[in-house]
This record gives structure tokens, C-alpha cells and sequence, in this order.
């Protein structure tokens, strides 16, 4: 049995920015200890809650919209579907008129100082994201869950940290890049083809591709909407936008209706290599900037690391010609697939492993799928995947004020430009001579991790999270 079972709608989320691991984690925690109170007949019981947020969930917290996930996930709100535009004033109504409506249906006060607790000196040992929800009752009784947001939008509560994905009988499991490899010359499928197979034991294959297909449509919309959409980042870091004036300027004058007769105008503008760059970054800096603005993204395989995969997907489409369902169905499935494996190995999570593990892994998981969907051999889409990867090594996080948005947006950019460049290297070179395999490279990237000091671990304490001087309100 394969130590866990990953789907790609697991790697691939749809939910609310600006953080996978502190913001939809939380949110879906949130959803869960509900789900815990409906189950057991107390919601209606429930006289006030409390919510203890430990570890880089505390230190971080406010920055990456923590406290802002966890109320709207109490109040029963899906990050799938809730309306963007409604985060900032539904929170600020819960704080303004002292009362919170669990899961939509049970009224009770609420005090957003005293019922929501930043513990920025504690930690639990099973990971550093950590959320307590204690629901206290008419009967004087006390409800108390625990659980870990470890990354990418992966939950798991507390005494139960094996069970985070359904088990089914997959005529391919999968856990390291050695048994991917071994199957695919085994079958002679491509890494996608062997993916899709393996999503059948899950749902019929025609919900699959559906699937895929809405990953790819919230990708697009949040290309486009980012690119299109000015001002400043909240925070109080004053963070301009870039992707709008900077689409503008390439743009030239063209003009265009939609997402599409957008893609054909940019394509009008030629292919030199200066041009094609500075669309990749554009694509890159659109997705992250809706991220920081609590927009609605897609976990890639994090929130941090969001734009690199579109990027890379949006620069193929647009240079590649390769505005073609199946082709846009390959690199989503082999993608999942490359990040799948580090997140068996190692971690996604930057609070487990620095920027390596969200970066960097979106970076090979994007090389790896280019390669494939641009002819690659199944041994050449390892290959870009590793070299995108060891070149991530050792990468720190180190948000300045907590927030996703100095360095991590313009690491996206760089990330995206990693992985073409991964990508073409691979296609040019011998897979059979490399030197480093992409499981030797996950195993270095998991020790790397282990050894870096917290401080470079999504934590705030330390990079250059402490060397700029800044002065951000008080939340």
C-alpha cells in the first residue's frame, strides 16, 4: 500500500488566497470542528467558542489572513465558493457587532480579542501549523479539537495524522519517482496517462477531466483578473501592483474583448525572448497579487507558490500554441503527479521546510509537466523536475511582515523561470547520464529541511522578515 494517496484535486484546490497552509488549512479546520459539532447533535448547545492559534499559525497568522479563514470557516462559509469581495466585510462585521453564527445556524457573542488567541510562544510538536477549537455548552461542558495544517490545504486532526486521504486500490500506486518511472515503462503510458488512470479509481474519468478542466478555468480567470486589476495589496506594506501596468505596456495598444481574444492579441506582439520573459513574470505576478488580495487562486501546490505553475501552463499555451484541452489536461495531471511524490518524501510546507518546499516544488512540478506536454520522454520530465528542484535548495522563507507578498510574489516569477529553463535543458539533454535523481533530490531537499534553522521557516523571525525596517499597523 502506498504511504498515501494523492488525487490531483488534492494537489490542485481551488480556495481563497493568501496562504494554503494558514489560510485555507485553517478555513477547512474550521469547516471540520463544525462538522464535529453538528455530528454529535451539540451546535445548537454551543454557548461560545474559542480559537487558539500556535507556532507559525501564531507568528504569521495575521499576515496570511489566519483569523480571518478560521471565523468565515466557522461561519460556514466554503473558500470554493464564497463570494471574494465578502471576506473583508463579513469580517468586519463579526468584529464590529460582537457576534459570531456557527456554521450559519447557532448565534453567540463573540470577542475578537478575547476569543481568538494569537499563542505566539507555543507550539505543538506534531507540525508548527497548529489550531485549537474549544466549544463551550449549555451544560457547562467543553469541546475541544485539534488540528494541523501541514501544507498545500492538507488538514489533519489531532490523534489521527495518518488518515489524511481516503484509500482505494490504484492499479499504480505510486510513492517515490523510481516506481513512477518503473510504470511507465512498464505500460508505456506517458506520466499523465498513467495519473488519469490512477484518478479512476476514485471517479469515472469523464468527472476527471471535468475537474481538471475547473482547475484550469479558475486558473485563467485569475491570470486575466490579475492582469486587469490595479492599486495597492493590503497589509500596510503599500505593495503596488505590477501585473496590470505591466500588461498594459506589452500590450501596446492591441485591443481585446475576453480571456481569449486577449491570448491571440499578446501572441500578435511577437517572440523574441525579452518579450515572451516579461510575459511569464506578468502571468506570475497577476496570480500572486490576487493571492495577497484574499482573491480566489488555486493551491499549486500551495498558495505561496500559486503563480508558478499558471505562468508556466499560461506561457505554453500562449508560445506553444497550446490552447488545446488534452494538452492543458497532460501538464495539470503530470504536475500533481511530480508533487505528489514530494509531498510523500518531504513537505510542501514552508513551515516544515523553508521556500524550497513551496517554491521549489512548484517549480519542478512545472518543469516536469512543460517537458512532458512539449514531447519530452518520461525519463527527460523526471530530469527537468530534478533540476528545477536542486536549484530551489535551501531557499528560506522570510516574509516581511508575515505577509505573501515581499519576497514571495517576485519568487513566483523566478520559479517560473526555473522551470523553462529546467525544461528546455532536459529536452536537450541525455536522461541516462544525469548525475542526480529526482528521488535523491527530494531526500536532500527533506534533510535540508530538517536541518534549517526555524527562523527561515515561514516564521517571520528571521531573513529578510527582520532586516527591513518597517512600520505595519497593529492588527
Amino acid at each position: 500500500m502506498s504511504k498515501e494517496q494523492i488525487s490531483v484535486f488534492d494537489m490542485f484546490k481551488i480556495g481563497i488566497g493568501p496562504s494554503s497552509s494558514h489560510t485555507l488549512g485553517p478555513w477547512r479546520a474550521a469547516q471540520q470542528f463544525t462538522a464535529v459539532l453538528k455530528s454529535k447533535g451539540l451546535l445548537h448547545e454551543v454557548e461560545q467558542v474559542k480559537i487558539l492559534l500556535y507556532g507559525s499559525l501564531a507568528k504569521t497568522g495575521a499576515g496570511h489572513g489566519t483569523d480571518i479563514a478560521v471565523l468565515l470557516g466557522l461561519s460556514g462559509d466554503d473558500p470554493v465558493t464564497f463570494d471574494v469581495n465578502r471576506v473583508t466585510p463579513k469580517v468586519e462585521h463579526i468584529k464590529a457587532v460582537g457576534e459570531l453564527e456557527v456554521a450559519g445556524e447557532r448565534t453567540i457573542p463573540f470577542s475578537y480579542q478575547e476569543d481568538l488567541l494569537f499563542l505566539y510562544a507555543e507550539s505543538l510538536p506534531f507540525h508548527p501549523n497548529a489550531v485549537t477549537f474549544q466549544a463551550f455548552l449549555s451544560n457547562g461542558k467543553a469541546i475541544t479539537e485539534t488540528y494541523y495544517s501541514i501544507g498545500g490545504g492538507f488538514v489533519v486532526q489531532e490523534n489521527d495524522t495518518e488518515s489524511v486521504l481516503s484509500e482505494v486500490d490504484l492499479p499504480f500506486p505510486v510513492d517515490t519517482a523510481h516506481e513512477l518511472l518503473h510504470w511507465t515503462m512498464k505500460t508505456g503510458l506517458k506520466i499523465s496517462e498513467l495519473v488519469l488512470e490512477n484518478e479512476c479509481a476514485w471517479r469515472e474519468e469523464s468527472e476527471t477531466v471535468a475537474g481538471v478542466l475547473n482547475i484550469y478555468k479558475t486558473i485563467h480567470e485569475c491570470i486575466y483578473r490579475g492582469c486587469h486589476t490595479g492599486g495597492t495589496l493590503p497589509g500596510g506594506l503599500n505593495v503596488e501592483r505590477r501585473a496590470a501596468k505591466l500588461n498594459k505596456k506589452l500590450m501596446q495598444g492591441r485591443s481585446y474583448q475576453d480571456y481569449e481574444s486577449w491570448i491571440a492579441a499578446i501572441r500578435e506582439g511577437g517572440q523574441n525572448f525579452q518579450y515572451i520573459l516579461d510575459w511569464v513574470s506578468c502571468f506570475a505576478l497577476a496570480v500572486n497579487e490576487e493571492n495577497a488580495s484574499f482573491g480566489r487562486v488555486v493551491t499549486a501546490p500551495t498558495n505561496g507558490a500559486s503563480g508558478v505553475i499558471p505562468a508556466v501552463l499560461q506561457y505554453y499555451i500562449t508560445f506553444h500554441d497550446g490552447m488545446r484541452e488534452n494538452k492543458i489536461i497532460q501538464f495539470i495531471l503530470t504536475a500533481s503527479e511530480i508533487g505528489s511524490i514530494f509531498k510523500k518524501n518531504a513537505t510542501i510546507s514552508a513551515a516544515m521546510g523553508g521556500c524550497q518546499a513551496e517554491i521549489g516544488v512548484s517549480s519542478a512540478m512545472a518543469a516536469g509537466a512543460l517537458t512532458e506536454v512539449l514531447g519530452g520522454s518520461q525519463r527527460q520530465v523526471l530530469m527537468a523536475a530534478e533540476i528545477a528542484m536542486e536549484h530551489h535548495l535551501g531557499l528560506t522563507c522570510d516574509p516581511i511582515g508575515g505577509l505573501v507578498q515581499i519576497p514571495c510574489i517576485e519568487r513566483n516569477t523566478m520559479g517560473a523561470i526555473k522551470a523553462i529553463t529546467a525544461a528546455q535543458l532536459a529536452l536537450q539533454s541525455n536522461p541516462d547520464k544525469a548525475k542526480v535523481s529526482l528521488d535523491t533530490v527530494v531526500k536532500t531537499m527533506w534533510e535540508t529541511a530538517l536541518d534549517m534553522n526555524a527562523k527561515y521557516k515561514e516564521t517571520a523571525d528571521g531573513g529578510l522578515a527582520v532586516n527591513i525596517p518597517l512600520s505595519l499597523p497593529e492588527c
